[in-house]
């Protein structure tokens, strides 16, 4: 009896010593990344990755993070900083999976790219309903960002679904339409070399025809490409720019040129804060390997995701070096031509006449009809004909006064071989 008295206290101090270090020990971190199936029309058998983080909200935001051709929800997961920036400021996080042959997402055939329409999308619009509804993730911060193919598929989503997402951010992407095959194949080389160009007014009316009918706001959109981008070329990234600038309705020449980092430039359209309806970051000398280093940060901050959950951690801001513009008349443009039967080269020196440095700028100009920029140095052109814009490149932004930077292009004509009638640096005329 006197064995089975002492057995029975020990039972009962171990299990008071266990109720006190559940009582006292703060909780492990359960947060991991999950399959899900069954969640809903899934037309091309997508798989579906999801991850809640501990501790969200009663009404969490919603964010889809889309692959790259040849990867995976999982390795999407893992080697971008979306979950690590999910814990911090506690939204959800979905990663699709392709599972056709070669892992790309279908941005090409017209069922992808009609609101309903069946192919991919609809697997990831069910991603996002399931979410919704299991989760209780709030509709109105549900927001999609994905790169390579990814990005396309971002363009895609926020084209066709614009009742579905608030804001969108595509890294190395095209247009949304861009891709467009009917030969059911799924890719598209005059597009990916980036020789489709239209005007904002025919991109706009793509996306538009996506969904007919839809009269709702439209998503905010933020841009990104380097310009060294061999897979999906450089020019695609203008070419975003007009099409979602004229879907908001809006002006191709920006509110807001800055410089985040070295060799970036960022531009805002319709807006000159964090959450202006459309942005675009050039990244001078970068290929096809986005996102990286603080990017995701900057996407959460487009988001507005930024402003919830807490930051154990101190947030590093980017430092932004401000474009100055100068007064009136406190530029001087020099424009030389070299031109033979169908095409010329231009010789531009942009002076400072005035007596503030410049640590940035941006030269707009038209070029005369049937002229089209097809290479150019010591700047960057975008788009390639009609309204110019030439932004420095990383090495000669800074202009003091009294001095001038210059840079050249070459181009094709039709016969046309006049000049620029106008220059404005920074949005301000000069004189020529």
């Amino acid at each position: 009896m006197k064995l089975r008295a002492r057995i029975a206290s020990a039972i009962i101090a171990a299990a008071a010593l266990v109720a006190a270090a559940l009582i006292t020990a703060p909780p492990a971190a359960s947060a991991q990344l999950t399959e899900v199936t069954g969640f809903g029309t899934n037309p091309t058998n997508l798989r579906m990755h999801l991850y809640v983080p501990d501790g969200v909200a009663a009404r969490p935001a919603l964010l889809v993070a889309v692959h790259y051709c040849t990867g995976s929800g999982p390795a999407f997961h893992s080697g971008t900083e979306f979950a690590s920036l999910a814990d911090r400021h506690k939204f959800i996080v979905v990663y699709p999976s392709a599972t056709r042959s070669g892992s790309c997402f279908d941005v090409s055939s017209p069922q992808s790219l009609t609101h309903n329409g069946g192919s991919d999308p609809v697997g990831i619009v069910s991603m996002v309903r399931y979410v919704q509804q299991r989760h209780n993730a709030d509709p109105e911060r549900t927001y999609v960002t994905g790169a390579s193919s990814g990005g396309m598929m971002t363009n895609v989503l926020i084209g066709a679904y614009p009742d579905v997402f608030k804001a969108g951010a595509s890294f190395m992407g095209v247009p949304f339409g861009c891709f467009a095959t009917t030969d059911g194949s799924s890719w598209n080389s005059t597009c990916a070399n980036g020789q489709l160009v239209k005007t904002a007014q025919q991109w706009g009316d793509q996306v538009r025809a996506a969904y007919p009918g839809y009269s709702g706001p439209r998503p905010r959109m933020q841009i990104w490409h380097g310009t060294e981008d061999t897979t999906l070329r450089y020019p695609n990234f203008q070419e975003q720019i007009k099409q979602w600038t004229n879907v908001h309705g809006l002006s191709q020449a920006p509110s807001l040129t800055d410089q985040p980092r070295s060799g970036w430039t960022r531009t805002r359209y319709g807006g000159t804060g964090t959450k202006a309806p459309v942005e675009a970051i050039s990244l001078q000398g970068v290929g096809h390997n986005l996102p990286q280093g603080g990017m995701a940060a900057m996407v959460i901050d487009f988001f507005g995701l930024s402003e919830g959950g807490t930051d154990p951690s101190p947030t590093i801001t980017p430092t932004i070096t401000p474009t100055v513009t100068p007064p009136v008349g406190a530029c001087k443009v020099t424009y030389t031509m070299n031109t033979w039967n169908t095409g010329f080269t231009a010789a531009v020196t942009i002076a400072n006449t005035s007596t503030t440095p410049l640590s940035s700028w941006s030269l707009g100009f038209t070029l005369p009809a049937g002229q089209s920029v097809t290479s150019a140095w010591n700047a960057s052109l975008s788009p390639s004909s009609g309204q110019v814009t030439a932004r420095n490149v990383a090495y000669n932004g800074a202009v003091a006064p009294g001095a001038s930077a210059s840079f050249g292009f070459q181009a094709t004509h039709g016969g046309n071989t006049g000049k620029p009638p106008a220059f404005t640096l920074n949005g301000t005329a000069c004189t020529v």
